[in-house]
């Protein structure tokens, strides 16, 4: 079995979200100064993880956060990050640049209901689901790639400091923590792994991951959180199990936390 840990992060606030305005893909908006304060705020709070690989949507206020994220990183500073087009925001098509209060009102018109509703030229649910199934499961042949050809890292780095650098922020519990990795005989991280991305893209992500495969949550969170967005800079982690020939197993340490954020204003 190879395990990898997944790490994600929605970007930091920008003027349009704040006015509750819709960006979708077609509006770049950058990040507002708060924004940039929450996307430092996460980069301090995760400073001391060490990442293998990193991954941003390739909108401008992603790009920004994961710079921002990385640049207060004790390891990653200069880590290259890939640019990666599926995961864009969900595209609302002619809604984009409108207000929210707006797409509500076509939806109502067309005797449905937000986020159900497509606006014209806009993607489905289903498609964004998909955009997020088709990278997930290229993560996944990566991290069963690479270490089938038995990459290591470093030699100054532990072997089990992607666990442990886990373990001083997160509450990782009797699944994933390093020391019942080993009273189990269950492996050891293979990759530990930064995705930063959107708000409704992450919500239709993290459906699939426990609806679609079942995944586990924490005892102190239930499904009904899938229906809220994360907040600017929200941070989840999910531990994944990969066995050739079988569906990933998904165990959901946190969503949506939001601790670093006390005091950003």
């Amino acid at each position: 079995m190879t395990r990898f840990a997944l790490t994600v992060v929605r970007h930091g606030e920008t003027r349009l979200n704040k006015e509750k305005i819709l960006q979708g893909q077609g509006v770049d908006e950058p990040l507002s100064e708060t924004g940039f304060k929450q996307a430092a705020a996460a980069g301090s709070f995760l400073k001391n993880v060490l990442f293998t690989h990193a991954f941003s949507s390739d909108l401008t206020r992603t790009r920004q956060t994961t710079h921002e994220i990385l640049e207060k990183s004790k390891f990653c500073k200069d880590m290259t990050v890939k640019y990666d087009s599926r995961l864009r925001e969900r595209r609302y098509g002619a809604a984009e640049g409108k207000a929210l209060s707006e797409l509500r009102a076509m939806a109502k018109a067309a005797g449905m209901e937000c986020p159900v509703f497509t606006p014209p030229g806009g993607e489905t649910l289903e498609q964004v689901k998909t955009r997020g199934k088709d990278f997930f499961e290229f993560l996944c042949q990566l991290i069963l790639k690479e270490a089938g050809q038995n990459e290591q890292l470093s030699p100054e780095v532990p072997v089990n400091y992607l666990e442990t650098s886990l373990a001083e922020i997160f509450p990782l519990g009797e699944n994933c923590s390093p020391e019942c990795c080993v009273d189990r005989g269950h492996p050891g991280l293979a990759a530990s792994i930064l995705v930063v991305s959107h708000g409704a893209y992450m919500r239709s992500l993290f459906s699939y991951f426990l609806t679609d495969l079942k995944g586990s949550l924490p005892a102190l969170l239930n499904r009904s959180e899938l229906l809220s967005v994360s907040p600017n800079t929200g941070i989840s982690l999910f531990i994944i199990d990969l066995e050739e020939g079988r569906e990933p197993e998904v165990h959901c340490v946190c969503m949506n936390l939001q601790d670093h954020l006390n005091g950003v204003n």
